[in-house]
């Protein structure tokens, strides 16, 4: 376990417990529970040499370790280079559906700085929190190399939410500063942490739950603390209401040129190569997102026309070595109902790519309410 002193730094606000200690009370009392994590390639395991040494696994574990009389389900949602507006339109089917008692969500390093952030991480934190089993849920800060990351976006959501939050990054960026700490003693690169860094995370995350527990009423069957009433959205509720559609989910109104692949982390895709291939959609909502695949490869350009709005051209030519990502494309923000999505792929390209393939894999939409993908 980390020293006090390192969990001492590394809790921004223990929040109000009862959403935990109800969790914790069902694991207590022998119920079966359902522990969660959902965020980025950190939460997904990045640079841990085996799968049980991902923060998120040990979490799991503790809980196993705690509650033998319990059935413990583990759930890990991460998805590498996903930012909290992909967390809000994939969790109700990567994560909600398998109804969580207790979640964390990592998402302090690859949220963009923009106030778009703000909305959506709080778009996530209001679907867990709405969730039948009222799970508790806690927010992870990790860092990058420079000892940045949004945090400060994060915190005020999580203060109006009562989250308990953690911060890796308050607890060691001043080890680091001071010269006690390398750098590469607890991350593998720019961002990652390695296996020591892992369970730091982990470490972080499980003191909360230690206090929590040890804090529950000696008696088994004494009633946790009342959860209190989800406030009213401290920026907005839009993206409460999402939905994610893939080349499965949503079919095209119109279609050039476009084939439909099966594989993709979010589902099938659709992929073109030759200039002038079209696709449209009709669908409803206020916010679209494109989600396309970003490489150092023979990627293209499109162009994106929503209604009548001055078109965005998006490229999916990527200038660094280290791989792909599912880059998000924000579109204009407009009035809810139903509007007409057209794309056509570009002629023109970066000078480096040697062609003009675009894989697009998935169309997000928020909006007050929202259809049900199929409907």
């Amino acid at each position: 376990m980390a020293s006090p002193t390192l969990i001492s730094r590394s809790l921004v606000d223990p929040g109000n417990p009862a959403r935990i200690q109800h969790a914790l009370a069902r694991a207590r009392r022998g119920e079966p529970v359902v522990i969660g994590v959902i965020g980025g390639s950190i939460t997904q395991g990045a640079k841990a040499s085996r799968p049980e040494l991902r923060w998120g696994e040990q979490v799991g574990a503790w809980w196993r370790a705690r509650f033998p009389q319990s059935e413990v389900r583990f759930v890990n949602a991460g998805i590498g280079a996903t930012g909290s507006a992909l967390g809000a339109h994939r969790a109700q089917a990567h994560l909600l559906e398998l109804k969580p008692d207790f979640v964390v969500a990592e998402y302090a390093v690859n949220d963009p700085d923009e106030p778009l952030t703000d909305e959506t991480i709080e778009g996530l934190v209001r679907q867990i929190l709405k969730s039948p089993r009222q799970p508790g849920l806690m927010l992870l800060f990790t860092m990058s190399r420079n000892g940045s990351n949004r945090q400060a976006r994060h915190i005020p959501v999580g203060k109006h939410y009562g989250l308990p939050m953690v911060s890796f990054r308050d607890a060691m960026w001043p080890e680091i500063e001071a010269g006690r700490l390398a750098w590469e003693d607890i991350i593998a690169d720019e961002v990652h942490p390695n296996d020591p860094g892992h369970k730091l995370c982990a470490d972080f995350v499980i003191a909360v739950l230690e206090d929590l527990l040890a804090a529950l009423p000696g008696d088994v069957d004494a009633a946790p603390p009342i959860i209190p009433p989800l406030p009213a959205p401290l920026h907005t509720d839009l993206f409460e209401f999402t939905a994610l559609y893939n080349a499965a989910t949503l079919a095209p109104t119109a279609n050039q040129g476009w084939t439909r692949q099966e594989t993709g982390p979010f589902g099938p895709v659709w992929v073109a190569d030759q200039p002038g291939s079209v696709l449209e959609y009709r669908l409803a909502g206020e916010q679209f997102i494109l989600v396309f695949h970003r490489i150092r490869k023979d990627m293209g350009r499109i162009k994106v026309t929503l209604d009548d709005q001055p078109p965005q051209v998006f490229d999916a030519w990527f200038a660094a070595t280290w791989g792909g990502y599912s880059a998000p494309g924000v579109l204009p923000r407009v009035p809810n109902g139903e509007h007409l999505l057209r794309l056509e792929l570009l002629p023109d390209k970066a000078a480096e790519s040697e062609g003009t393939r675009f894989e697009l894999r998935a169309v997000l939409a928020a909006g007050h309410p929202l259809p049900k993908p199929g409907n």
